[in-house]
């Protein structure tokens, strides 16, 4: 039944392109929330009348956010071809797609994390500050944890997009549902390959949304 609905669908490449893409997010996720995070806090923490206040450093690492921020990410990807081509030796493939998303989705991220970390009662800082908490105590003690539900929902709506950057990533064979939507789908008006492929991106989107919004339901104390 399901092969005369879907006549076009060879269901090994569709599996295939779905662990591609899922590899592609899940990585670029982890390293994004990694850089992301670094970025943010730096971000935080230098700005004017913070622990490491520092005009040069917050305004080098604000003009990294923003430039990176807003490059528009099928631009990126050509931009860094000679990076990725540097580094795997291809532009073709889901570990050469990892550079573009890493990229592009830090600096968004840190952004987020920025927005979370000043949303922080300043008297919780203060507090910390007044009994002799050391700027890394303040860190893992007070500011991750107090901030903790807004960077997990960051992270979600990060991950999310991510999942739309692969399926771009796709355009330039960078593997996974997005490439076989263009290739196999579009490029030879096979409509149901990629109707298929763009019901299993937004399976994967739901995903990535309910069990984010579990663990900011969880980690919510209010």
């Amino acid at each position: 039944m399901i092969e005369n609905l879907f006549p076009n669908v060879d269901w090994a490449k569709m599996w295939n392109a779905t662990v591609e893409t899922i590899y592609m997010t899940a990585i670029s996720t982890l390293l994004t929330f990694i850089i992301g995070l670094a970025l943010g806090v730096l971000l935080f923490l230098s700005g004017p009348g913070q622990l490491w206040s520092n005009k040069l450093i917050n305004t080098i690492s604000n003009a990294f956010v923003n430039i990176f921020r807003s490059i528009p990410f099928i631009i990126l990807i050509i931009l860094l071809i000679p990076f990725t081509k540097l580094l795997f030796g291809t532009v073709r493939g889901p570990d050469a797609a990892l550079p573009a998303l890493i990229i592009g989705a830090a600096p968004f991220y840190a952004r987020m994390v920025l927005i979370a970390l000043q949303e922080i009662d300043k008297g919780v800082i203060e507090a910390a500050k007044s009994m002799g908490a050391k700027t890394s105590t303040i860190i893992y003690k007070v500011l991750l944890p107090e901030s903790m539900p807004a960077l997990i929902s960051g992270i979600t709506v990060t991950s999310i997009a991510l999942v739309g950057y692969t399926a771009m990533a796709g355009i330039i064979g960078a593997g996974g549902l997005g490439t076989l939507a263009y290739m196999d789908g579009f490029q030879r008006s096979r409509e149901d390959v990629t109707m298929v492929s763009t019901i299993l991106i937004l399976i994967i989107v739901f995903i990535v949304q309910f069990f984010g919004d579990i663990a900011v339901r969880k980690l919510d104390k209010r």
